[in-house]
């Protein structure tokens, strides 16, 4: 059975060997609850590495969905680029917004910080109950989307933090910063880097902005100030159009629009 024609299920990890997989927790409700799947219905189960299998589902309880394991898939491809959203903590609904779209474009892994303008309080319980949330909304764009795997989201660092664990990482890094208008843009730094491997790290404030003490700070560990234009963007959806532009420059995007143009070109050869 192709496997695009199967509804697709995340677990925490498939065992290569084994014969049965147990799907818990949100999934396994999601089976039960809300699709009414059944004993004998086949599905797709992909863990946090990329594991696929296809499966039939053996029994359903409360607890979880027991899936009797067919084939073992290979693992999908690796992305053309992997983008880290490095993105200041938003208010609510505007980083579950954001979380959700960078998702359905292909973001890898989403690193949230508290910088020097960030207005929203995480603490204890609270945080833990955000991340929950966004991993949850993750999980579901991922779904719907019918992408390979949910970004890697991950508890909440300082500036300093942040700054200190990518100083020293081999990738294209970038910070976005409104007074860079009429200076250099995202595509002016995707366009002489866009040989392999592709990874950009980029970095977006909350929504009042870097403080010039942060831009600097970033610099000096190798983050390169730069702009989206001449517009100023709120912060999420300067977020959204960062992990854009690169999907699009680098990515899966830009892969599509290269072939529609090399066929249009050869259709107008042809005739």
């Amino acid at each position: 059975m192709p496997e695009r024609s199967l509804r697709r299920f995340f677990v925490e990890r498939i065992d290569p060997d084994a014969t049965v997989c147990r799907v818990a927790g949100q999934e396994a409700k999601h089976i039960r609850k809300v699709l009414r799947m059944g004993v004998g219905q086949p599905l797709l189960l992909v863990d946090e590495v990329g594991r696929r299998v296809i499966g039939r589902i053996a029994s359903v309880s409360p607890q979880e969905v027991q899936v009797l394991v067919e084939t073992l898939l290979s693992p999908a491809a690796a992305p053309l680029v992997e983008t880290v959203l490095c993105q200041a903590v938003l208010k609510s609904q505007r980083m579950d917004w954001l979380i959700q779209k960078t998702t359905e474009l292909g973001v890898r892994r989403i690193v949230p910080f508290f910088s020097e303008r960030t207005v929203v309080d995480l603490y204890g319980e609270k945080t833990e109950s955000k991340i929950r949330r966004w991993r949850e909304i993750a999980r579901m764009a991922t779904t719907q989307c019918d992408g390979d795997r949910p970004p890697v989201i991950e508890p909440p660092l300082t500036f300093a933090e942040l700054l200190a664990r990518y100083r020293d990482e081999a990738a294209l890094k970038g910070i976005l910063w409104e007074k860079t208008i009429g200076l250099a843009n995202l595509k002016d730094i995707l366009r002489p880097n866009a040989a392999s491997p592709r990874r950009f790290i980029g970095m977006v404030g909350p929504e009042g902005g870097f403080s010039e003490r942060e831009i600097e700070e970033a610099a000096a560990c190798g983050f390169v100030p730069l702009g989206l234009g001449r517009r100023i963007l709120r912060a999420e959806t300067a977020g959204m159009m960062l992990v854009g532009i690169v999907q699009y420059e680098w990515g899966d995007l830009g892969e599509a629009a290269d072939r529609q143009r090399q066929t249009a070109g050869t259709d107008a050869t042809d005739g």
